[in-house]
């Protein structure tokens, strides 16, 4: 059975579907990635999978780039001839998506992993409306699903015609090993930490906490830190780096640049703030909080407050409110034993919600009707 992964870059892959293609290998799929080489390659094909390079451009807009980009997975499929195509985020699932259905790919798998900026309004915008139509076309014949993390997703997919509700599955985000990602006690030394980990994207709330961190930065400037953990971004919201280190300190507020021990970051944290205004899909940023036990601060806006009970294993704020974000994190600082009682009713949330195994169960039983249709 020979198994696609499409996806945009081989980094988001490492991040967040790397446990599920080790599993499809486990179960014994032939498994090629399909994705952007951004330096990455060899950790790809060290777990076993082969790699082929995605000519795609994330965030690109030119029609002949775009329709460049669909022709080549044209040739692909026609040439490799998958069984399965699961197709992770936006731009894969429409290009993916048109090349499967001219190929009569057996089985699709489109992953709804967070809709961005694209659909963070109240209404879809001309493109976003075209994209939701030209990925409907693809879409209605048998042997093509959809995976959606939260139900705000598939009530905008659904509302739009786009699948019908068999097609329809669900995975909370994409899972944490919960015996990797186990519970640590906050650190009992030190400054209390404040950490944001992701993507330096303007719409994912950075300049937000920014904001609030200098509002509470008379009272704290000498107990609290401020971390941000995150890359740059190619992304049309992406922070500069001139941005970053005019906002940071290197005391107070830190940018800590892309890290790859963000587990030991968050180990090394008190608070985890994250307010996104980005059309989420579940923020895995949010499900590791959770899973080390860190109380949380975020939006109430999609996907964040898929994780967090607020009042119980952290809050929910307003989104694009520095003042809000100051005044819950304060206090959070001011209580450890709220913090600690926050973090372990996170915990429990994640254990209940969040088990990779659960998302690798949803994954599979898809990928195994692949094994049962006639071509």
């Amino acid at each position: 059975m020979k198994l696609f992964l499409v996806i945009n870059e081989d980094r988001f892959f490492l991040s967040h579907r790397l446990p599920l293609a080790k599993a499809a290998l486990k179960e014994g799929y032939d498994v090629t990635l399909v994705a952007k080489d951004t330096g990455r390659r060899k950790e790809c094909e060290a777990a076993g999978l082969r790699f082929l390079d995605f000519p795609v451009n994330p965030t690109g807009m030119d029609l002949m780039q775009e329709l460049k980009t669909l022709w080549w997975l044209v040739r692909l499929f026609r040439s490799e001839k998958p069984d399965v195509v699961h197709l992770v985020g936006l731009k894969c699932m429409l290009w993916g998506g048109l090349a499967a259905w001219i190929c009569r790919v057996k089985v699709v798998v489109n992953a709804v992993s967070g809709l961005g900026v694209m659909f963070s309004g109240e209404k879809p915008g001309m493109t976003a409306k075209w994209m939701l139509r030209l990925i409907r076309l693809a879409s209605r014949r048998k042997g093509v699903y959809f995976i959606f993390q939260n139900r705000e997703d598939k009530e905008l997919f659904a509302r739009n015609r786009v699948m019908r509700k068999e097609q329809c599955r669900f995975a909370k985000g994409s899972g944490v090993d919960l015996s990797e990602y186990g519970y640590v006690p906050e650190p009992e030394e030190g400054k209390i930490v404040v950490i944001f980990t992701a993507r330096m994207v303007k719409e994912k709330g950075v300049g937000d906490l920014v904001s609030a961190a200098e509002i509470l930065r008379p009272e704290y400037v000498d107990r609290v830190e401020f971390r941000l953990c995150g890359g740059l971004s190619t992304n049309p919201g992406a922070l500069r780096k001139e941005d970053l280190l005019r906002m940071c300190d290197g005391r107070y507020i830190k940018w800590l640049g892309y890290r790859k021990d963000v587990h030991e970051q968050l180990k090394m944290s008190h608070i985890v703030a994250f307010p996104s205004y980005y059309r989420e899909g579940v923020p895995k940023s949010l499900i590791e909080a959770a899973a080390v036990g860190r109380p949380i601060v975020t939006c109430n806006s999609v996907g964040c407050r898929d994780v967090v009970e607020d009042g119980k294993s952290g809050f929910l704020v307003p989104t694009r409110n520095a003042l809000a974000i100051a005044r819950k994190l304060k206090v959070l600082i001011n209580d450890k034993e709220l913090r600690q009682k926050m973090g372990l009713h996170g915990r429990a949330i994640a254990m209940r919600d969040f088990s990779i195994d659960k998302v690798v169960k949803v994954h599979l039983e898809l990928y195994r009707l692949g094994e049962t249709k006639e071509d």
